[in-house]
């Protein structure tokens, strides 16, 4: 997207908007987010949480099509972490029906624009209804070439790492493997994203300084970006400040 198609295509700008770092050749090949603040953001309206999740699926939407209108080639959502089932079930009860009646909803126009979905985590331990409009929208987008949605549902990073690790001893214990053949590309291939790149920047909403055990081992060298705004709240513009301040970085991976 050049500048002159950006800025048709964002119309009129906030004034907090600088476009002077825009560059159609760095947009991030991998954008992953922890989309936080549903509850803060039905709380400071009066209404229940489940209101909140409800909202923050519009934000869902804004982040996919704004993403892959950009060339964005990888988006990464947290959408329930494996510590998610601590809260109290009348909500999980919701969030994994909003997940099963959302996706089931939203598959055709993801695979209308040539979305391909891709699910991250432990799908066992979701309800029936829910995994089995995961992997319905899975089956469906398979074939697809554009953006891959990549939804961490019952995620946990070092769950992860952990399961990672216990495949490879498998492997050393029955002489498959040696000890010397261990190696972090060997890891990278027993994880859940063994076949997406690594995010390049990481989005957190609400204003909280933690990565809350999401992709650990594939954030290494990831940029970070923390922002304020609630998740119902981070809208087309939201997203463009991401890019923007990712791409006024210097990414030297270590280097001087």
């Amino acid at each position: 997207m050049t500048l002159q198609e950006l800025v048709e295509y964002f119309g009129e700008l906030p004034p907090d908007i600088d476009l002077s770092y825009y560059d159609p050749d760095k947009i991030p090949n991998h954008v992953a987010i922890i989309m936080d603040g549903n509850g803060r953001w039905a709380k400071a309206r009066g209404l229940s949480r489940s209101r909140g999740h409800e909202a923050g699926i519009e934000g869902v939407r804004a982040a996919i099509r704004t993403c892959s209108d950009l060339g964005v080639r990888y988006l990464t959502i947290y959408s329930f972490s494996t510590e998610n089932w601590n809260r109290p079930k009348d909500e999980v009860d919701i969030l994994m029906e909003l997940f099963a009646h959302t996706m089931a909803a939203e598959v055709d126009g993801l695979n209308d624009e040539g979305v391909r979905v891709k699910l991250i985590g432990d799908m066992d331990d979701l309800p029936d209804e829910t995994r089995e409009s995961f992997q319905s929208a899975m089956d469906k987008t398979a074939q697809n070439t554009g953006m891959t949605l990549v939804m961490a549902v019952n995620y946990g990073g070092r769950v992860e790492i952990t399961k990672a690790v216990r495949s490879i001893a498998e492997d050393v214990k029955t002489g498959a493997l040696a000890p010397e053949d261990v190696s972090e590309s060997l890891i990278s291939s027993r994880l859940y994203t063994c076949d997406i790149p690594d995010p390049d920047l990481m989005i957190r909403t609400s204003g909280e300084f933690r990565i809350s055990n999401f992709l650990l081992w594939q954030s290494a060298y990831t940029e970070l970006y923390i922002t304020d705004v609630l998740w119902p709240d981070f809208d087309k513009y939201e997203m463009l400040k991401a890019v923007l301040s990712y791409q006024s970085r210097d990414r030297r991976y270590g280097k001087v």
